[in-house]
């Protein structure tokens, strides 16, 4: 067997030193969210694909999706080539201010964590633009390259949802200030939706991939029949963020009074937006809607497969027209009807590859139940859309992807 030696040995080492990714997301496992459930079992198969030659670290938070959802997780984590670190955030909820607090905390303590180490790549999935920044200024100080995995865009979703003008006026300038400068620096850019490529095109990525959001493990298989007597009341299931961009409030209240005594909703989750809900329920005498807190998604799974229709929903605004919310993915490996309220791209998407759906323009409260009230109740297998959006499929795709840049 050849053992090099002197120079030799030197240059020999060379070719199998470790590789070092960071991992940058703000939510990951055991936290409950849409981020979460994205990377958490990305990273796994980045780490299983970089083998031993290949070390992540993860820099993510701890719990903190729901205050209603509390769950325990250790602060440093080791399994494998991957490290897991967990910033602990000052208490918070949904306000602006309080996920401010929170994302200085993530950002202080990340590049805490990162000094003096190296890395041959960030990658940066964000919702949020800031998680993307923080991979931003961390790839730059270390001139190395950058892949951002983009879930939501940012700028546009808050030129929305923010009320004052004066303030408005502010931030905007400064977002699109951050966002030009990320943006234009990343090496490569993933879009979870190809509706956000008009958005794009002013930027000098050179890359772009659209690795969607896609089906769980936990959702496969688990799509069972059971007998039940429902008394001739047909149940509809929500369960998730309940926040602005969910507009809940504008459409469970009044299509459950439109609907009447034959529907119970059973909303899961919490948020931001949940005491515009109860006031809204309030308002109108509602009730047909059942509240209930966030549920692990084995609770989940037992929720779904007794509920007759699955809900989903996002609010009216503008920046909503280009998203694909990823709760579709999870809903459509079930035989259920989904009843999805959603404009834009992500109509365009379920309409084409989604059987047997309701389907209406956001906050639509007439076209939804007089369709509801048509509907001849049918269950449907969707084998085909699931074999298509397996997550354990895209992610083998993306993770290639992703090790490309080393």
């Amino acid at each position: 067997m050849f053992v090099p030696s002197g120079n030799l040995y030197f240059f020999y080492e060379l070719l199998i030193v470790k590789m070092n990714i960071l991992y940058l997301t703000f939510y990951f496992e055991p936290d409950l969210s849409a981020g979460s459930f994205r990377n958490s079992p990305l990273a796994k198969e980045l780490s299983k694909q970089g083998g031993e030659n290949c070390h992540i670290d993860v820099v993510t938070t701890q719990p903190n999706r729901y205050s209603s959802f509390k769950v325990e997780a250790k602060e440093r984590e080791d399994v494998g080539n991957m490290s897991i670190h967990r910033v602990d955030l000052p208490s918070h909820k949904s306000g602006m201010m309080d996920q401010v607090r929170s994302f200085r905390k993530y950002f202080t303590e990340a590049l805490k964590i990162t000094k003096g180490k190296h890395y041959d790549l960030v990658f940066a999935s964000s919702s949020r633009l800031f998680t993307a920044y923080l991979g931003y200024v961390i790839a730059r100080r270390k001139r190395i390259p950058l892949y951002l995995d983009i879930r939501d865009i940012f700028v546009d979703t808050m030129n929305n949802v923010m009320k004052n003008k004066f303030i408005k006026s502010l931030l905007i300038p400064f977002l699109k200030l951050i966002e030009k400068r990320t943006f234009n620096y990343a090496t490569h850019i993933n879009l979870i939706s190809a509706g956000f490529k008009p958005y794009f095109s002013k930027f000098k990525s050179p890359s772009y991939t659209y690795f969607t959001n896609g089906i769980d493990d936990i959702f496969i298989g688990n799509n069972l029949q059971p007998i039940r007597d429902n008394d001739g009341v047909f149940t509809i299931t929500y369960a998730g963020n309940i926040g602005e961009g969910q507009g809940l409030h504008k459409i469970i209240p009044q299509a459950a009074a439109g609907l009447g005594s034959g529907y119970q909703f059973k909303v899961i989750g919490d948020g931001g937006a949940k005491s515009m809900l109860v006031a809204e329920l309030e308002r109108l005498g509602v009730s047909n809607v059942e509240l209930l807190h966030p549920v692990s998604r084995n609770e989940l799974l037992e929720q779904y497969n007794n509920s007759d229709f699955l809900f989903l929903h996002l609010n009216d605004y503008e920046a909503f027209e280009k998203v694909l919310p990823s709760k579709i993915f999870e809903l459509a490996t079930f035989n259920k009807p989904v009843v999805a309220g959603v404009g834009g791209y992500a109509n365009r998407f379920i309409y084409e590859n989604v059987d047997n759906v309701i389907l209406f323009q956001p906050c639509d409260v007439d076209s939804m139940v007089a369709k509801m009230k048509n509907y001849e109740y049918k269950n449907v297998e969707r084998q085909e859309f699931i074999r298509k959006f397996s997550r354990d499929n895209i992610n083998q795709d993306m993770a290639r992807s992703i090790l490309s840049y080393l």
